[in-house]
């Protein structure tokens, strides 16, 4: 059994550890939709959905890595600085749930699983290393896209990570764990730099026509246009 990208298919993690991932992964849900009530406006909430219906596109995408191997947008990062985390969150989880309902793109046992690799780790980790970057780089547009960037690349193996996590807690496929990490963590760290291109090229187009619509520059006092 080869080791699979983000989307986990069923099978691969336990029943007791993908159960244990839906109950985190609906909490986190939960808040996310508490946390979302003060980031959906009548501005975002149209936006979410354009975000969500992009991310989609953009996961079924795929572009080669190496040999044999490819990966695809994720699309946390993307979701978290234009919509808000919480939103972004939500934007992630419906993707995937349609993705694996309509596509069998991820395992409908592994739906939590997944959920929480790719709608929670990387679209509140891309934010807390955005926010933070954003304390100290340069406060103007390329400090701000550098952000973008960096957090968007390292939401990627973040998420990786996640899954080496679950694996070690209950991996069914004869590979150790060590093998897990390495081959998880270095491809992954490949393809987040096609997620930071993606990423930071979709918020430059819409940070030129309208900075207003961006919620991770809504309290951003320097110009960010050109």
């Amino acid at each position: 059994m080869k080791i699979p990208q983000l989307h986990i298919p069923d099978g691969f993690i336990n029943a007791p550890v993908s159960v244990l991932f839906l109950a985190i992964s609906a909490f986190f849900v939960f808040l996310a939709l508490r946390g979302a009530k003060n980031q959906l406006d009548e501005k975002v909430a149209p936006l979410a959905g354009l975000a969500a219906v992009f991310i989609f596109a953009m996961q079924m995408i795929n572009f080669p890595v190496a040999a044999g191997t490819s990966g695809h947008l994720i699309g946390g990062a993307l979701a978290a600085i234009l919509i808000g985390p919480w939103a972004g969150v939500l934007a992630v989880t419906v993707v995937l749930i349609v993705q694996a309902l309509v596509f069998a793109d991820g395992g409908l046992t592994a739906i939590g699983l997944n959920i929480f690799i790719m709608a929670v780790l990387a679209t509140l980790g891309a934010w807390y290393i955005f926010r933070f970057l954003q304390k100290i780089l340069p406060k103007n547009r390329i400090g701000f896209l550098s952000a973008t960037a960096i957090a968007a690349y390292l939401s990627v193996p973040i998420s990786a990570l996640g899954f080496t996590l679950q694996f070690a807690l209950g991996g069914t496929a004869a590979i150790t764990l060590d093998k897990v990490m390495i081959a998880m963590v270095g491809v992954h760290s490949v393809i987040g730099i096609g997620e930071a291109i993606i990423t930071v090229l979709t918020i430059s187009a819409v940070l030129s026509v309208r900075k207003d619509l961006v919620y991770g520059a809504s309290n951003s006092k320097v110009s960010l246009v050109k």
